[in-house]
């Protein structure tokens, strides 16, 4: 029976380019996707940026529509799909009007957080979850990419983990060196609130830098990677304290990824 891998990224190649988490994961979902016994499929954000008629997106109706309560704003959803051909990879696109039409991407003109990048990411990550109850397409993991997926772990764990799409689902989180100076939002930690997660889970957040985002996907995750030589004394530390799984992948390890993935399978592949 074929596992399912969820591929979570802020950015995906060829959408996003002069990007290397974009062309890491791209060139991740290919290697994973040659293993037969894996169906493998990506999701990321609609940013303004992204031409639809060149990359041939277009929305699903029949996933689009719902509304995520953000700050106590209805927010609709709009799920747009692709495909990379080449590859033959299937890409969903997570959208709204509000959050993705501008060109930016994470950061303005300045090379400063965008100011509503909280709230944002926040969408983002519901916004998969809620795609994937609605395909009722369960994943046996869900591999998360860049600071944008860092909430996604503890939404799944504290929200969504009672949905039968998502009762064998593990999630692993890949880090990288997309470092920020600036903190999010002041009230992200209220914000995440509003939607029922207790304070003390969330505590670390009361100052929303690039390293506490991280610490935040590593408690709820079940396995970290990091990636590409980056090196952070304190999630490693955090990792081994917590007895989570980690991966530090040589450049060249080409099933790196592969068995480390089987780690979390419910039931061993053949």
């Amino acid at each position: 029976m074929q596992k399912r891998i969820l591929i979570v990224s802020q950015e995906v190649f060829p959408y996003i380019e002069n990007s290397n988490i974009a062309e890491h994961v791209l060139e991740l979902a290919k290697k994973v996707k040659k293993n037969k016994d894996i169906e493998v499929r990506l999701f990321m954000p609609k940013y303004g940026c992204v031409n639809e008629r060149r990359h041939q997106l277009h929305e699903v109706i029949r996933l689009s529509g719902v509304n995520i309560v953000i700050n106590d704003i209805d927010q609709p959803l709009i799920v747009k799909v692709a495909s990379i051909p080449q590859a033959r990879l299937q890409v969903y696109f997570i959208d709204n009007d509000e959050y993705f039409q501008r060109k930016a991407i994470l950061k303005n003109k300045n090379h400063e957080n965008i100011a509503d990048n909280d709230e944002r990411m926040m969408f983002f990550c519901r916004g998969v979850l809620e795609t994937l109850q609605m395909l009722g397409w369960s994943p046996d993991i869900i591999h998360c990419h860049g600071w944008f997926t860092s909430l996604l772990p503890l939404y799944l764990k504290k929200i969504y983990n009672t949905h039968q799409v998502f009762e064998n689902t593990k999630i692993i989180s890949s880090f990288y060196k997309d470092n920020f100076d600036d903190n999010l939002n002041s009230e992200l930690i209220n914000k995440i609130k509003f939607d029922g997660i207790e304070h003390d889970d969330i505590n670390i957040l009361k100052k929303s830098n690039h390293k506490n985002l991280q610490l935040i996907a590593s408690q709820f995750s079940d396995g970290i990677i990091l990636e590409q030589n980056y090196m952070c004394k304190e999630l490693t530390e955090f990792a081994n304290n917590n007895c989570i799984s980690t991966l530090q992948p040589e450049e060249n390890e080409q099933n790196a990824y592969y068995h480390f993935y089987q780690n979390f399978f419910s039931e061993a592949l053949v």
